[in-house]
């Protein structure tokens, strides 16, 4: 999926880094991701999201706070305050240069960040927070001992998730006087609250805050067994799916529907990582799928493989040739299920194959079930049109096949 790095002045003049995660074709809408505390916007699971909702048509902006990641300024000079600050910069240069946010998705003290600046940004229509916590003080739960030296020194070095970092005094003062009651009371945006029930990080009981202090139309999803990182790819999978299906509701539909209605849709699939061969894959920038392979391959066996897709293919085709025959000849079908298989065979083992070939052909063994007031003529011409269907043909014959190489 494309990327494209962006830069734009924090609340400090500081220079911010972003990504923009761009769809192919034009995107429906863009969506603005705030990461969790001193993180970036690089963390494993705001890079799967942002791919996978640009896989969907949504183009995601995904930037560092300042004194984070790639961004310029000082972390130590920086407080719950400013990253409000530094957000709502974040969308201003997006509608200056892009279009604004109809999305705003924060994780972690990011959704917190993120459902304090909501009504600075006029433009969202939905806004989702992931692992967030009620109130912005609750990271401070994360300082531990070293709380009490802040308090006492006015600043102190900590180390969070191996890293070290200089929190001051004016930065947990800060976290303590800020609160979302307000902000979520008028919050006047669909929200979607995304957690994780044994989220040892920010407690399940934030969620439901979150929740019940808001009002509809909101939705609540749960993570299941996910970490509050969400570092395992499924997880991240997940969350994006459902931001993507729930987030449809609010965007205006894309752009070139009269289009896609006329032509079939490119087909775009991306890595996730090079270090496994999980995909993303999209149609015309709609309907986000993932391919990948089995362990035993190298994969992590979190979607269909490609022959499975394959067979996907034919297995629908099959389906729908025979409807719409059974339509069109007044036919008794209720109901057709179609069963594909996929192997490998010596080419010798089929009938049509040369004398001495030893080369493996495909197979597809495709099984029907068809139920229906049906003669036993009306089933065996049934049959007979399942070998009519396209795709059976397109696997039957030999396919063109161009490769180029984009600039």
């Amino acid at each position: 999926m494309p990327i494209e790095k962006i830069a734009f002045p924090g609340h400090d003049g500081q220079t911010l880094a972003a990504r923009l995660d761009r769809p192919p074709g034009r995107p429906r809408a863009y969506a603005l991701f705030t990461h969790c505390f001193t993180c970036s916007k690089d963390l494993a699971a705001a890079r799967r999201i942002a791919a996978a909702l640009a896989d969907s048509g949504i183009a995601v902006l995904r930037f560092d706070f300042t004194g984070l990641g790639h961004s310029q300024g000082e972390f130590a000079n920086t407080s719950f305050t400013t990253n409000v600050a530094d957000l709502v910069l974040a969308a201003d240069h997006m509608r200056a240069t892009l279009e604004a946010p109809a999305i705003l998705i924060g994780h972690s003290l990011g959704g917190a960040a993120t459902i304090a600046a909501a009504a600075r940004i006029p433009e969202a229509k939905a806004v989702v927070t992931i692992g967030a916590p009620a109130e912005p003080a609750h990271v401070t739960h994360t300082l531990g001992a070293s709380l009490e030296a802040i308090e006492r020194e006015g600043s102190a070095r900590v180390s969070l998730a191996g890293r070290d970092f200089t929190i001051t005094r004016d930065f947990v003062e800060d976290v303590r006087e800020a609160s979302l009651r307000a902000a979520l009371a008028d919050l006047r945006k669909a929200l979607l609250v995304l957690h994780a029930p044994r989220d040892e990080t920010v407690g399940i009981e934030n969620a439901s805050a979150i929740f019940l202090a808001a009002r509809h139309p909101k939705s609540f999803v749960t993570l299941d067994d996910a970490d509050h990182l969400l570092t395992r790819a499924e997880d991240a999978e997940y969350a994006a799916s459902v931001i993507a299906a729930w987030s449809a509701r609010y965007l205006p539909p894309p752009a070139d529907e009269e289009t896609a209605a006329r032509h079939e849709g490119v087909v775009r699939v991306s890595e996730d990582s090079p270090a496994g061969l999980l995909q993303h894959v999209s149609v015309d920038g709609r309907f986000p799928l993932i391919a990948d392979e089995p362990r035993a391959l190298g994969g992590s066996d979190l979607g269909p493989t490609p022959y499975q897709y394959l067979s996907v293919a034919l297995g629908a085709c099959t389906a729908m040739t025979l409807r719409m025959y059974a339509r069109r000849k007044k036919l008794a079908l209720e109901s057709v299920v179609v069963d594909v298989g996929h192997d490998k065979v010596h080419a010798t083992d089929s009938a049509d194959a040369e004398a001495g070939s030893h080369r493996r052909a495909d197979r597809f063994v495709r099984r029907l079930r068809i139920t229906g007031d049906l003669s036993p003529a009306e089933r065996a011409r049934l049959v007979e049109i399942a070998d009519m269907c396209p795709v059976h043909r397109t696997l039957e014959h030999a396919s063109v096949i161009e490769t180029l190489e984009e600039e």
